[in-house]
């Protein structure tokens, strides 16, 4: 059983009853009807909360999230890894590629830019882009999971599923306008988003996922922006 239901955005209530009650009731449902099955639960690596620059974070990290997000989040993993069930929960750095939400970054620019075309006066006004994340391609994550459906044998209660490196958000914008072939600007303003202001640094070690599944990132983020947009343009308005 493959879990990816969540929410990312909303109320505290909201975000609560998706990604730590959903996981909790989950599980329940699992040791009553399918106890022998194994469960790959997606977490975040918001659960971690702030990281230190150059230091990526490993799995054996104090967890101590800062927004709602990551404290449901973690309560979800806690659920999944307090079940006494055959269960891994993937903590999933920063998503990128095909199906982005609208409440991401990467999704809200990528609608931002088909709207507004090749127009060289057009100006496209963001928050800070500053933060450093760890995105990993979706394609990636979805490997990740396979791997850990698959893979015999009891595995590590928690593993990191990043690409292994934290890069400037300002870069991703950037790059994704360069595939949309935008000719306007991009403007930073310092009112960013609560989950980016509190978390200026974001970076998982991906090694414990290499040694227990075999995994590693096989995608730039480059190929994942370039998935998205061609993603994009295929989406009926």
């Amino acid at each position: 059983v493959v879990n990816c239901a969540g929410a990312t955005g909303g109320d505290a209530v909201h975000l609560a009853e998706v990604n730590a009650r959903g996981p909790a009731a989950l599980c329940a449902a699992l040791r009553e009807a399918a106890p022998t099955a194994r469960l790959v639960h997606l977490g975040s690596a918001a659960e971690y909360g702030p990281g230190t620059p150059d230091a990526p974070v490993t799995e054996s990290a104090p967890a101590c999230p800062v927004t709602s997000y990551g404290a449901t989040k973690l309560a979800g993993t806690l659920a999944v890894t307090s079940a006494a069930l055959d269960a891994v929960v993937l903590r999933v750095g920063n998503p990128v590629g095909p199906g982005a939400p609208v409440a991401s970054l990467p999704g809200r620019l990528a609608g931002l830019l088909r709207t507004s075309g090749r127009d060289p006066e057009a100006v496209l006004r963001l928050g800070d882009l500053s933060a450093h994340r760890d995105f990993v391609d979706v394609r990636d994550v979805a490997r990740a999971a396979e791997f850990a459906v698959t893979t015999p044998g009891p595995l590590p209660p928690v593993l990191n599923v990043g690409s292994g490196t934290a890069v400037p958000v300002r870069e991703l914008a950037h790059g994704l306008a360069r595939h949309a072939g935008f000719r306007g600007r991009l403007e930073e303003s310092t009112g960013g988003s609560a989950r980016s202001g509190q978390v200026s640094w974001q970076c998982s070690d991906v090694s414990a996922a290499a040694r227990a599944l075999g995994w590693r990132p096989e995608h730039s983020l480059d190929d994942a922006l370039a998935a998205l947009w061609a993603a994009t343009l295929e989406r009926v308005p």
